[in-house]
């Protein structure tokens, strides 16, 4: 698999236009499914509670343009799908500029990009426009068409479950909702693509979740449909988005910041020796969010290059193809790799033992309580005590003061009294 790959699926699915709903969402998960035959199309009815909130009207859009004065069109959806606000209720009316302006949407210190805007959750509409090209306007009547048409429907995602040995699970979530941006939208859904394509390929310990979801409500209705679960089975998780461009790396931990899952990644940037910046918590803004938050607290995290909404490019109009390249999905794609690699090579134990076991009928501790006669149990009970799937074995044999080499071997004690899970390759 290689960088170019992934950009070539990039290519395919940069001319739909998505959003949280409809056809474009669609057609997306339907191209994705030609590499990804087992991947399950989910529809989920407007209206739908899904905690605090509920599945909106679906929109789809057919075209939108403004006609200038003379009759000329300025803006024109078909040239760039982020032209019109997202969500647009439709509109056929002739309007002054100084309405009109109103209902238009500039960067006036990025002239040249046209803004991606949305208005998912209150009806309105919109046009996105280079600041130049709005200060070229005229006074005048314009002509304001857009085509859309928000109905009862659907909100679509996909899900994949590649079953491993263990019903322990590592979970892979990313969206599918932004229209024409290539590093904050399209470098997620195209990594986890050909990222699925690669587990596949194993024979896997673990079992892998992995869901293209619209990014908030796709991701809260998801875990308000699994959350018992997710919260059972995920040993650790991924985030994937902005994962395209040549800049340097960037990690936000789970909310935590010292799970398994953040220390497997410090881990392997580490080893690949690369320059990255660690984020706090309080610096979140995709998917994380819903995923670590409270009552929910899944062991998620993001490994990203330029961070969204770190770059000038970030939800504009120069976030294009141009923006990414072959090689900085290639280094993506290793590190997801590695990190893969590395949870399956994982010795994670498992206590299976609700409260703390009886050590005696097991002739690990002696069956006269006096004074000191717990110190010869004292080892188990501290291995156990740290065998809540939150750690490796490596981890647990620094944590309790001994080597690896007596750690495996209380391991293999434990295991031999049915007190311990754990999964071999």
């Amino acid at each position: 698999m290689s960088g170019k790959h992934i950009f070539d699926l990039m290519s395919t699915l940069w001319p739909i236009c998505r959003s949280i709903t409809g056809d474009g969402v669609r057609e997306t998960l339907n191209k994705i499914q030609s590499f990804l035959p087992g991947l399950k199309v989910h529809e989920v009815p407007t209206g739908t509670k899904c905690f605090d909130w509920e599945i909106p009207k679906e929109w789809n859009i057919k075209d939108a343009y403004i006609l200038n004065p003379n009759g000329e069109k300025i803006i024109d959806f078909n040239v760039s799908n982020l032209h019109v606000v997202n969500y647009s209720i439709p509109v056929n009316k002739e309007i002054d500029l100084e309405d009109l302006q109103s209902h238009l949407h500039s960067i006036k210190n990025q002239p040249d990009a046209i803004p991606y805007v949305t208005s998912y959750y209150k009806e309105n509409w919109g046009f996105c426009i280079s600041h130049n090209q709005r200060e070229r306007l005229r006074k005048g009547k314009y002509k304001v068409v857009i085509d859309s048409e928000l109905k009862n429907g659907h909100l679509t995602y996909g899900e994949l479950i590649i079953k491993g040995k263990s019903k322990k699970e590592v979970f892979i979530s990313t969206y599918i909702c932004h229209p024409s941006m290539a590093n904050n939208e399209l470098s997620g859904p195209c990594l986890t693509t050909f990222l699925t394509r690669y587990i596949e390929k194993m024979n896997p310990k673990y079992t892998y979740r992995i869901i293209f979801v619209p990014e908030t409500i796709g991701s809260i209705f998801y875990l308000s449909k699994n959350l018992k679960i997710l919260q059972e089975n995920i040993l650790a998780g991924f985030n994937i988005n902005c994962v395209g461009d040549n800049n340097n790396w960037s990690f936000l931990p789970s909310k935590n910041g010292n799970l398994y899952v953040d220390r497997l990644t410090r881990r392997i940037l580490k080893k690949r020796g690369v320059n990255y910046k660690e984020y706090s918590f309080l610096e979140r803004g995709s998917d994380e969010r819903q995923y670590c938050s409270p009552g929910i607290d899944l062991p998620v995290c993001s490994i990203m290059r330029s961070k969204y909404n770190t770059f000038e490019e970030y939800h504009t109009s120069h976030d294009n193809l141009e923006f990414v390249s072959e090689d900085g999905l290639q280094g993506a794609f290793e590190i997801y790799c590695n990190l893969i690699d590395e949870i399956e090579r994982d010795i994670i134990p498992f206590c299976k033992i609700m409260a703390e076991p009886m050590m005696s009928k097991r002739g690990l501790r002696p069956t006269i309580g006096k004074r000191n006669s717990a110190n010869s149990t004292k080892i188990f009970m501290d291995f156990l005590i740290f065998a809540d799937g939150k750690n490796n074995l490596k981890e647990i044999s620094k944590l309790i003061n001994c080597d690896l080499e007596e750690a495996v071997k209380i391991l293999d004690t434990l295991k031999k009294h049915d007190l311990i899970d754990y999964i071999s390759k």
